[in-house]
């Protein structure tokens, strides 16, 4: 089975995703597929895209969940993709070495040209990241888009994973969550961030920042706490009796 680095770097590079202000639009898992198929990882199947019952690879998908009951419900948009976990068992149980942990920055990919498709790094990981290509043969997951973050000809601004770069929201974040000091990790601590399942001891490197309380003042702005319920309109002449001929 295949070893996590001896002596791994302090730097751990991953995502914070902002639960409270992804809004549910999938422009990171679009952008995400975009920058994949002509990336490191590519090709990306597409099996009947077009057809009844579509299949292919994605490296981050969105899940959408109603929480909570009444006045106190939310829609909460789920992101999900390889968290990079600092434990991560679909690195320890591949037999030939394909699946990896990168010593310098804790990114996990997947050598491809040593992957023999068995599938087990799928079975072993818990959050469902890792994606069989059945074209290829071999599994694929997300790579932190690393042909970007590491691409000099790239402005700085630029070198940010293809999810990050196009989120409307700025619900994504990228940066060093081994740095203490870094914005991401000021980020986490300032909005009490947390692990997915980290029962399980994986210790993941991407965070999620978790939905606020929902406000019940409308602060500044003047606006009614709730609409007011409408007032059926009294409108005479011909174009009431046709509203009244209308709403029968």
């Amino acid at each position: 089975m295949t070893s996590l680095p001896a002596q791994p770097s302090s730097k751990r590079l991953g995502l914070v995703i902002d639960l409270d202000i992804c809004v549910g639009c999938h422009a990171c898992a679009v952008n995400c597929k975009e920058w994949n198929s002509g990336g490191v990882a590519a090709p990306l199947t597409d099996l009947a895209p077009y057809g009844a019952d579509p299949d292919g690879v994605w490296f981050n998908r969105v899940h959408t969940f109603e929480v909570g009951e009444g006045a106190a419900g939310r829609t909460v948009h789920f992101p999900r993709s390889c968290l990079h976990c600092a434990e991560p068992a679909c690195v320890t149980v591949c037999p030939t070495g394909a699946s990896y942990k990168r010593a310098e920055d804790g990114i996990v990919l997947v050598n491809e040209d040593l992957c023999i498709g068995c599938k087990l790094c799928s079975w072993a990981c818990p959050y469902g990241a890792r994606e069989f290509d059945e074209d290829a043969g071999v599994m694929k997951k997300c790579t932190l888009c690393i042909d970007r973050i590491y691409n000099i000809t790239f402005d700085p601004a630029d070198r940010v994973p293809a999810c990050v770069a196009t989120c409307p929201a700025s619900a994504r974040h990228f940066g060093d969550l081994g740095d203490p000091d870094s914005a991401v990790s000021k980020l986490v601590a300032e909005r009490e961030g947390f692990d997915l399942m980290a029962e399980l001891g994986y210790a993941p490197t991407n965070k999620y920042l978790p939905p606020r309380p929902r406000r019940q003042s409308v602060g500044c702005t003047g606006a009614p706490a709730q609409l007011m319920p409408a007032t059926p309109a009294q409108a005479g002449g011909l174009l009431g009796w046709l509203d009244r001929l209308l709403s029968q």
